[in-house]
């Protein structure tokens, strides 16, 4: 029997990615062992989520830290005490050190609220929405040193409609995150996709934006 794939996952807020996670584990759609999660934010509903479900936690409090270097050390201890194999960022909202993305190189994911390379960065709806786009999405990819400019993995569309506000915007791209997260783990999981220079081959070819597909695909 193939080991299941060591997964830790990192967050910073209510977590709903991580419960994107957490359910398609429950459901046997991923074959991962989630070793922990490790929050950067004591008081996030995440965290209570994890806990709820029975899964590890810890937290590192960037405010304990004095410089970037220093907490990025100490999340990667934390990190690496559970020996994973892939790193999810899942809703992280800390950039991390450059040192920090080399240690991971080729297994360090994230999850990110537009359709890359459109919109890097934060206020990515409101940005979409003030740039008069008709599609946006949302985009999981390996990280590198080039902020949310990793090669890609998987990324989903959604219109933007004539009366939306950023709020129902986000709304519909969330709901995309947490299709394309799990897959994305999934076939990193399954051996099926790799990193050719820029970008991201799946079952040997080089995948190509698409809108999301479902799950059990």
């Amino acid at each position: 029997m193939t080991p299941r794939l060591r997964v830790v996952v990192l967050i910073s807020g209510c977590g709903t990615n991580l419960q994107a996670i957490m359910d398609a584990v429950a459901g046997g759609l991923l074959p991962v062992d989630l070793r922990a999660v490790v929050c950067n934010e004591p008081g996030a509903p995440g965290i209570a989520r994890a806990r709820e479900a029975g899964y590890e936690t810890v937290v590192v409090d960037h405010r304990d830290f004095s410089a970037r270097e220093r907490f990025d050390a100490t999340l990667a201890e934390a990190v690496d005490a559970f020996d994973p194999e892939l790193v999810v960022l899942a809703g992280f909202m800390r950039i991390l050190t450059p040192g920090f993305v080399r240690r991971y190189a080729g297994r360090l994911i994230n999850v990110h609220p537009s359709l890359l390379p459109d919109f890097p960065g934060l206020e990515t709806h409101a940005r979409a929405i003030a740039a008069g786009a008709r599609v946006h999405g949302a985009t999981v990819h390996f990280v590198t040193e080039d902020l949310d400019g990793g090669p890609i993995i998987v990324q989903a569309r959604v219109p933007v409609l004539a009366a939306d506000a950023p709020g129902a915007l986000a709304a519909r791209v969330l709901a995309q995150e947490h299709v394309i997260l799990p897959l994305a783990i999934r076939w990193f999981a399954q051996r099926r996709i790799e990193v050719d220079g820029d970008r991201v081959l799946l079952d040997g070819l080089p995948v190509r934006s698409r809108p999301a597909l479902s799950l059990p695909e």
